[in-house]
Order: C-alpha cells, then sequence, then structure tokens
C-alpha cells in the first residue's frame, strides 16, 4: 500500500490516516456512463476499501468517445456495464472490494442498494434516479454528490443532510425536467472528466475527515466558454417537503411504467409484469429457446439475442432493453413474444 498510494499519501490534508479512512469506506456510484466510470475509475485508484456499482445498461459504441472504461469489445459483446466496468477497474486495483449491480434504480430497492454506505456519487443522466437519491440521503443521513454533464458545460455539488440544502431545495418537487441531454446536443469529453474530478474531490475531503474543506456551493463550469462558476448554497427551505417536512415522494410506492423509451438510443426498457413469466428467468434455457432465432451469447448476468434489425439484452431479473425500436407497444409485443410477460 506504501508504494501504490506514496503520492497521495504524501498530500498533507490526506497523509497516512486519510489513506486509513479511504481503505475504511464505502461509497455506491449510481450509473456507470460517461460521469460514473469515472468517478469509479479515480475512487478505485485512490484506494476506497468497498464500491458498488449500480447501472442498468450496456455497453454501446457510442459510448466509447467518452465512457473510459469500456473497449470495443465490451460495445461488440453488449456487456453490461456494472459487470465491464468492475473487470477493468479490479485489473487496477485488486485491493478494492467492488461489487457490481445490474439492475435499475427504483424506489423499490433504493433504499437497500443505498442505506448501508458512506457516501452515494451520482453518475446518472436524469432527475428521477437523483430525486430518489436525495430521497435516501435525507431520509438516512448520508451524503450524496451530484453531477451532471452535456455538451461543454456541466454541474456538481455535494448534499450533506442537516448542512445543505437538499436537491428539492434548490430545484423544487418536480425540477430537472424540460433540459438538455447528452443525446440531444451531445457531450465532449473534457467536460465530463473535470466535473467528475470535481465530485471525486468533494469525495475525498469527506471520506478523509476534511469537512472545512467541502464546497458548499453548486459549481457550474463550461470548458468551451472557459467558465468556472460557483453558486452559493442558499439556506435549506423549512416548507422543502423533503428536508424540511421529510415527505419521501420519490421512495413512496407507486405504479411504474413496464416499458420506457430510453431517449435518443431506438432502445426500449421493458420489465416484466409482477409475477409474470419473465422474472427470475433462467438464462441458459432461454439461450437454448432463442437460439433458433438468431445469435445468442450469454453468461450468468446477461443474454444477448441479435434477431437482425433488433437485438435483445436479457437481465436474469426479467428486464430486458430491445434495441432497434422506438415504439413502447411493440418493444412489448416482441419482449412478449421471446421472453413472455
Amino acid at each position: 500500500m506504501d508504494s501504490r498510494y506514496s503520492r497521495q499519501v504524501l498530500f498533507r490534508p490526506i497523509g497516512p490516516q486519510g489513506q486509513e479512512r479511504l481503505r475504511a469506506a464505502r461509497v455506491a456510484v449510481v450509473g456507470l456512463g460517461a460521469l460514473g466510470t469515472q468517478l469509479a475509475s479515480q475512487l478505485t485508484r485512490a484506494g476506497v476499501g468497498y464500491l458498488r456499482l449500480i447501472d442498468r445498461d450496456v455497453v454501446e459504441a457510442s459510448n466509447l468517445q467518452r465512457q473510459s472504461l469500456y473497449d470495443e469489445e465490451d460495445a461488440e459483446l453488449g456487456a453490461a456495464k456494472a459487470l465491464a466496468a468492475r473487470e477493468k477497474l479490479a485489473r487496477a486495483n485488486s485491493e478494492v472490494d467492488i461489487e457490481p449491480v445490474v439492475t435499475d434504480l427504483t424506489w423499490r430497492n433504493a433504499e437497500r442498494l443505498l442505506c448501508d454506505v458512506d457516501l452515494i456519487l451520482d453518475g446518472t443522466d436524469n432527475f428521477e434516479v437523483r430525486y430518489l437519491i436525495n430521497d435516501v440521503s435525507v431520509k438516512h443521513g448520508i451524503p450524496w454528490v451530484y453531477g451532471g454533464a452535456v455538451a461543454s458545460y456541466g454541474t456538481t455539488a455535494m448534499f450533506r443532510p442537516g448542512h445543505t440544502p437538499c436537491l428539492v431545495c434548490l430545484f423544487g418537487p418536480e425540477g430537472g425536467g424540460g433540459h438538455d441531454t447528452c443525446d440531444t446536443v451531445g457531450v465532449i469529453a473534457p467536460v465530463v472528466n473535470m466535473i467528475a474530478s470535481l465530485q471525486v474531490a468533494e469525495a475525498l475531503k469527506y471520506l478523509t475527515g476534511n469537512i472545512q474543506a467541502l464546497t458548499d456551493s453548486l459549481t457550474h463550469v463550461d470548458v468551451w466558454a472557459g467558465e468556472f462558476r460557483a453558486i452559493a448554497f442558499p439556506a435549506a427551505r423549512a416548507d422543502c417537503p423533503c428536508c424540511g417536512r421529510r415527505e419521501f415522494h420519490s421512495l413512496a410506492a407507486r405504479e411504474e411504467s413496464l416499458a420506457v423509451s430510453l431517449c435518443g438510443r431506438r432502445t426500449v426498457q421493458v420489465k416484466p409484469s409482477p409475477g409474470g413469466a419473465g422474472q427470475n428467468l433462467n438464462l441458459s434455457r432461454l439461450a437454448d429457446r432463442l437460439s433458433p432465432h438468431g445469435h445468442v451469447h450469454h453468461n450468468a448476468h446477461l443474454l444477448r439475442c441479435d434477431l437482425g434489425s433488433v437485438q435483445l439484452s436479457v437481465f436474469a431479473d426479467g428486464r430486458a432493453l430491445i434495441h432497434g425500436v422506438e415504439d413502447v407497444s411493440v418493444a412489448r409485443r416482441l419482449y412478449a413474444q421471446y421472453i413472455g410477460m
């Protein structure tokens, strides 16, 4: 350890004691796209003791421009991002306990997956999941670091229950909608790397006990325009539904859409009906059933089937990504036809 982390330990605010704190720390990264791969890589190399990597998606060729943990083989195989990331990170630092979780973060599993860590890092691309993270954070007193990047600009902030406002305080209970996404305006890698690095810097401060160095502000960066602004946090709102009144709407039980189109990707995610045939799949048996219809490869976590104009990525929990379609009804029909509802 002395050799691996020697340069980091020489940095006085961390030192040997800070490094030991990192080694004992537990961190969850939600989303393993552009931001998430950078977050996971930096935390692994820094020596965080335990890292839970949560992502629902598979690697595609369009990811490779900015999602630094993946390669062409991952894209060709349609590898699950969480599993591919764990494989790459384990080669960089075998001392870190890395748990990949291939799933959709929802109100059903958010508390189970996020309540036993010291810190949560946001590598997602949508506010629905961020509001879930925020609810868990406030309800259980777990800090989290928000990050978002599109085009050439991005923002980041660290939220600490009881010390800063929460996400609902800043954006309201319905905030975050109607903004640009990387599917509509694109994104360049430099802003991703910068936002992720700022997120990890806050994480390292917190995990090593350097609380006084934390940045209590929303930081905005535009690498193309050369802008860097820090916007001081306002006080937490006493009437905030989340941290003020402790109403956790994102965690509340509700009806879920069983199919949703993933913006800009000609991909629809389909979930099995509760209690339906698609839940708890035996992927080996499914592979045998699908092999007459197209090329199939699978492992214990994921099955890929190429049907020609349409490809199926099927997970062991029954969730599937139907690639090559945009119509939700078509995706549900294909799911029922090949997997069973």
